[in-house]
């Protein structure tokens, strides 16, 4: 489990409301990139909050179950793949995460962010790696990684086949072999695909 001492550091120096805020999203090929900023009670811990890639798929959906039950304050920001290619994934990654702090009903003292290239204009402290050491960062990975799972497998319904319920919008081989076929959708990044696609339209649906 994800240690409480990042948090306690800040609620010992006088702090009242500690956020935590992570994204999930930003290597894929397709989907957009999604941060979620949680304030979690202090007295009242989840056991088995970790970086969420390193937990299973059903593990994820109950420990996401549970902090959106307990969270003080839960937002969750999106950006779209359009945005994405016009502002570059680091700026998005940027943006989501301000957008979900400012999301958040109570107003955190300070925020823990995990990573270090993503300095936003809150009062944060950043943590490399913050999503496999603080409590309330992990909170934030589960439920990004939930959310943003779960839109994939509402897209793979609209573009089945580039199988985003399996691949979640990675760069798989059989994703790549497949936007290599028939060309992206509306929901690729088209500056993620240009070492493979010649930049030409094939027969690739374009549903909104």
């Amino acid at each position: 489990m994800n240690d409480f001492s990042y948090e306690s550091k800040h609620l010992n120096n006088g702090c009242k409301f500690v956020a935590g805020v992570d994204e999930v999203g930003r290597g894929p090929l397709a989907g957009p990139v999604v941060c979620c900023a949680v304030i979690m009670p202090t007295d009242d811990l989840i056991d088995g909050i970790r970086d969420s890639k390193k937990l299973s798929e059903k593990k994820r959906e109950e420990l996401d179950k549970k902090i959106r039950e307990k969270a003080v304050a839960l937002s969750v920001s999106e950006i779209s793949p359009e945005e994405i290619d016009e502002i570059n994934i680091l700026e998005a990654v940027k943006k989501c995460m301000t957008g979900a702090v400012n999301g958040l009903k109570v107003k955190p003292d300070i925020t823990l962010v995990d990573g270090i290239d993503t300095r936003l204009p809150i009062n944060a402290e950043y943590i490399v790696k913050g999503d496999d050491k603080s409590y309330t960062i992990g909170c934030a990975s589960i439920v990004a990684k939930v959310y943003r799972d779960k839109l994939m497998k509402e897209y793979d319904k609209l573009y089945p086949e580039y199988a985003f319920a399996k691949n979640k919008g990675y760069g798989t081989k059989e994703h790549i072999d497949k936007i290599k076929e028939i060309g992206p959708c509306s929901l690729h990044r088209k500056t993620f695909i240009k070492n493979f696609w010649d930049g030409r339209e094939r027969t690739a649906p374009q549903n909104t």
